[in-house]
């Protein structure tokens, strides 16, 4: 079936400014785009801020796909907030900012970094905070139809982050048990932690709410590691997946997809 490819903002055409890069994807033939928390620093930012950035999806009038959840300061090495016992405020403060640009631009698809294991604290005693986080989170946007997504993320990368397989990220939702909690699908990052990412689609295909593609190893675009992503693609339609699958890969130098040509949209 066709794929319908969607361009991470936050990772992708890094050397255009932040609100420059929706229109960037757009001129690269793109209709659809997603986004990290754009304000690491923050989790209520500015209004004006907040108005800035939806607009720049607004004019550049792409699809506005994915956005992730205040997730702490990302460039400073945190990975989430949600499981957090001091946080929790920070994080229900984003999901009101959350609903807010959703109300704006469209987007419906939602990312919750699960956040680090914490000296000093049980595990027991984040993954209740993060149940009742991220069950907040499903009500609020369930309101407008909106998905709530757990990923896993690579092993060695990411500090003491505890999801790194699918299985992990599907024991997350069966804990919540709320029907709008999905799989975030990474092929990077599954392939990184040793899941068979063409068995994981199979097992969990009615769980996956999103996809998201770079090779493994390094992170660069599809056909730079070891990755069959013929075979993934062919998995992912065999299990009947019609979602978007957001390119989420460093590029080496400018942003460019001479990758496509195999692989096209």
């Amino acid at each position: 079936m066709p794929r319908r490819y969607a361009v991470n903002c936050s990772i992708l055409f890094t050397e255009f400014p932040l609100l420059e890069r929706a229109a960037a994807a757009r001129d690269a033939g793109f209709e659809a785009v997603e986004f990290w928390w754009p304000w690491p620093e923050a989790p209520v930012p500015s209004e004006r801020e907040i108005d800035a950035f939806c607009q720049s999806i607004e004019d550049a009038g792409v699809r506005h796909v994915g956005l992730n959840f205040y997730a702490g300061d990302m460039p400073a090495g945190e990975r989430g907030v949600l499981s957090h016992p001091a946080r929790a405020t920070e994080f229900r403060e984003s999901v009101g900012v959350l609903a807010r640009i959703a109300e704006r631009t469209g987007v419906r698809a939602f990312n919750a970094l699960y956040g680090q294991r914490l000296d000093g604290v049980a595990a027991s005693e984040q993954d209740r905070v993060a149940t009742r986080n991220l069950a907040f989170a499903a009500r609020t946007v369930a309101a407008f139809g909106g998905t709530v997504l757990v990923e896993p993320l690579a092993r060695g990368l990411n500090g003491a982050y505890p999801l790194e397989t699918a299985a992990d990220a599907i024991a997350v939702l069966r804990r919540v048990d709320e029907p709008n909690v999905k799989f975030l699908f990474d092929a990077f990052h599954l392939a990184s932690n040793g899941d068979d990412l063409e068995e994981a689609v199979r097992a969990h295909a009615a769980d996956i709410g999103h996809v998201q593609i770079a090779d493994a190893p390094g992170r660069g675009a599809p056909g730079t590691g070891d990755i069959d992503f013929a075979a993934l693609f062919r998995a992912l339609d065999e299990a009947g997946y019609d979602g978007w699958t957001a390119l989420e890969y460093k590029p080496d130098g400018p942003t460019e997809f001479g990758w496509m040509k195999e692989w096209p949209a």
